[in-house]
């Protein structure tokens, strides 16, 4: 008998890594700068999703710290795409009640674009519904550096005793300070691996990984992820 997702256990947290873009694009000889365009409108459909159903926090991988490495023009592009898509879907967000938040070294970011991601949390920052975080600039490992850094910070000037510092009070030096960890990790287009996201995080998060190409990644294929959560038993190392 099929399982109907409102019988099942419902992650608070989902975290996506948005993968496939590139290929999507390269697969309809299309410049890979399309690819990027169609995964924002895939955006756009899984976030109204999981905000209907009741998702506390969606967190989506955007762009890591290593994406820094690729063609100049291709970065450009991203950051224009971020910066345009927030400009113009702030009013689908805030009407879907939707807490809008970026994680990651956005202090690097350019100027234009920190205007457009302060902006939006602002308008949002009083919404009651599903909070939904996007990863610029993001590394997990450079997130776990910074937190020592901050935590040693609070140590020197006598604002923080060492020996109080736990795995949960180390968590609120995060950039995910106030979010529940992710239950769930899907992974679209195949590849197996984290790349450096949510390292901390998900030390107990059940993963998922698909071969659909983040693009095509729609409503179906995210019910077909949650099913397979709601089957999964989560011991946490009992």
């Amino acid at each position: 008998m099929p399982i109907r997702l409102s019988d099942m256990n419902v992650p608070r947290h989902i975290a996506i890594i948005m993968d496939g873009n590139g290929r999507w694009a390269q697969n309809r000889r299309l410049p890979k700068i399309m690819g990027h365009k169609a995964g924002v409108k895939t955006v756009e459909v899984i976030t109204e999703a999981c905000a209907r159903k009741g998702i506390e926090a969606l967190t989506l991988y955007s762009f890591s710290t290593e994406n820094w490495k690729r063609p100049r023009e291709e970065v450009g592009s991203l950051m224009s795409l971020f910066e345009k898509s927030m400009a113009d879907k702030w009013r689908k967000i805030h009407d879907n009640n939707i807490r809008f938040n970026v994680i990651g070294r956005v202090h690097e970011l350019s100027s234009a674009l920190q205007k457009e991601i302060d902006r939006l949390k602002d308008l949002t920052r009083d919404n009651t519904g599903m909070v939904l975080s996007l990863a610029i600039n993001y590394g997990g490992r450079q997130e776990i550096i910074d937190g020592v850094r901050a935590a040693l910070t609070e140590i020197r000037n006598g604002e923080l005793d060492e020996v109080s510092l736990n795995e949960e009070l180390f968590s609120e030096y995060l950039y995910t300070r106030g979010l529940p960890d992710p239950d769930f990790v899907i992974r679209t287009s195949g590849e197996m691996r984290l790349s450096n996201f949510l390292l901390w995080q998900t030390a107990y998060s059940e993963i998922y990984v698909t071969d659909v190409l983040w693009p095509d990644f729609g409503i179906k294929d995210l019910d077909e992820a949650l099913e397979e959560f709601g089957q999964r038993e989560r011991r946490f190392g009992g």
